[in-house]
């Protein structure tokens, strides 16, 4: 899975609990998107995650 080039949010795990408690392993993936990000005067491909994009962090090409 891939990662933000900004933030560096990836994956998170935890455990996932039913209502009997019976307890299991789960992921939580981050909203990741390939973007065509200005860098040094140019476009540059690259992961950021929504909430970097909403925040302003990163400027689009």
């Amino acid at each position: 899975m891939a990662k933000c080039a900004i933030c560096d949010k990836g994956v998170h795990f935890g455990i996932k609990v039913s209502h009997s408690h019976r307890r299991s392993n789960r992921i939580w993936k981050s909203n990741v998107k390939s973007v065509k990000v200005k860098v040094n005067g140019g476009t540059k491909t690259m992961y950021v995650c929504t909430s970097c994009l909403k925040s302003g962090k990163v400027e689009r090409a």
